[in-house]
C-alpha cells in the first residue's frame, strides 16, 4: 500500500512536470505570434507564474526523494549491522562448542551470550515489522482498559534485566497516582513497545552515567509516561526530527550508537493510534533528554 501510494506520488509530479515543459512550449509558440496582444501577455504571465509554481514543487519533491533515499540507504546499513553482529557472535560461539570442549560453567556463559544475542535479533526483526504494521493501518486492532502502572512497572523491570542494570541507575516513580487515573484504552503489546523503545534509547545514549526516571503522572484528562536520562542530549533544532522515520541525529558523541532509526518513530505513531502523542525535551547537548508519552486515559 505504502509502495503503491509513493509510486502513485512520483508519476503524478512527473505528469505535472511534463505538463509544465508542455505548457513552457506553448507559451513561448503563442507570444512568439502574439506578443502585441494586450490579453496574449496577461495570459502569459499567469502561465509564467503557474509554469515557476510547478518547477518548485517538483525542485522540493526531488530534495525529499533524494533525503528519503538517503536515509533509506542508513536504514539498510544499520539493520544490516543489527542482524550481521549478532549472527556472527552466536556463528563463533557454536564453532568454538563444536571444535572443542569445554567445562559446564564455560558452556553456560555461551549460552546465555547466544541467548542475548537471539534476543537482539528478535528485537531488531520484530522493531521492523511493527513499524511496516503501524505505517500500513492507522488503528488499534485490539483494545482493553489497561493499567498504565503495571505496564511501566514491566518494561522497566525487563529493560533492568536486558542491559543488566541495578534499580538504582533505572527507577521508576508512580507515587501519588490512583487506579482510576492510570487507566487507559489501548493495546497492551503496543504500548509496551513504545516504553521500551524509550528506555532502550536512554540506555544507549547514556554514553557516561546511566542515571534513568521512568515517571507516570496523570492530569489534563491524560497519562504521561516520562523517561528522563542524563545522556547526550538533543539539540533544540532536532527535537521533532528525531520523531522521523530512519532519521538519526548527527551527533559525533553518538556516531558509534548503532540503531535502525525507528525506535521513536514507532513511539510517536503508536501513542497517536491511541488518540495520544510524543514529544522530547532537553536543554542541549550533555544534558541529558526527557521523552514524554501522553495517552487519554479512561474516565470514571
Amino acid at each position: 500500500m505504502q509502495i503503491d501510494r509513493r509510486r502513485n506520488t512520483i508519476i503524478a509530479f512527473v505528469v505535472l512536470g511534463a505538463f509544465g515543459v508542455g505548457l513552457a512550449i506553448v507559451l513561448n509558440i503563442t507570444w512568439a505570434f502574439h506578443w502585441r496582444s494586450v490579453a496574449a501577455v496577461v495570459l502569459g504571465v499567469f502561465l509564467f507564474g503557474f509554469i515557476i509554481a510547478v518547477v518548485t514543487l517538483n525542485t522540493i519533491f526531488l530534495v525529499r526523494e533524494i533525503r528519503r533515499n538517503e536515509q533509506h540507504d542508513s536504514f539498510i546499513n544499520a539493520v544490516t549491522h543489527e542482524l550481521k553482529t549478532p549472527i556472527a557472535s552466536i556463528r563463533l560461539y557454536l564453532e568454538t562448542l563444536q571444535s572443542r570442549k569445554l567445562e559446564d560453567g564455560q558452556q553456560q556463559e555461551f549460552y546465555k551470550v547466544m541467548l542475548e544475542d537471539t534476543d537482539r535479533l528478535l528485537a531488531t526483526v520484530e522493531q521492523v515489522l511493527k513499524a511496516g504494521q503501524v505505517v500500513q493501518s492507522r488503528r488499534v486492532r485490539r483494545r482493553a482498559r489497561i493499567d498504565m502502572r503495571t505496564v511501566l512497572a514491566e518494561c522497566v523491570e525487563l529493560a533492568r534485566k536486558r542491559h543488566h542494570l541495578p534499580e538504582g541507575q533505572m527507577r521508576i516513580q508512580t507515587d501519588g497516582i490512583r487506579n482510576e487515573d492510570s487507566r487507559v484504552l489501548g493495546d497492551p503489546e503496543e504500548l509496551r513497545i513504545a516504553i521500551s523503545n524509550v528506555l532502550d534509547n536512554a540506555v544507549k545514549y547514556s554514553t557516561r552515567e546511566i542515571d534513568i526516571l521512568a515517571e507516570l503522572a496523570a492530569h489534563d484528562g491524560s497519562v504521561f509516561v516520562n523517561i528522563s536520562d542524563k545522556g547526550v542530549g538533543i539539540p533544540a533544532s532536532e527535537l521533532k526530527r528525531i520523531f522521523r522515520r530512519f532519521y538519526r541525529v548527527p551527533l559525533r558523541s553518538a556516531m558509534n550508537i548503532k540503531g535502525t532509526g525507528l525506535g521513536l518513530f514507532l513511539v510517536k505513531s503508536i501513542a497517536r493510534r491511541h488518540g495520544g502523542d510524543a514529544s522530547a525535551a532537553s536543554d542541549g547537548l550533555g544534558k541529558g533528554a526527557t521523552i514524554t508519552i501522553r495517552i487519554p486515559r479512561v474516565m470514571a
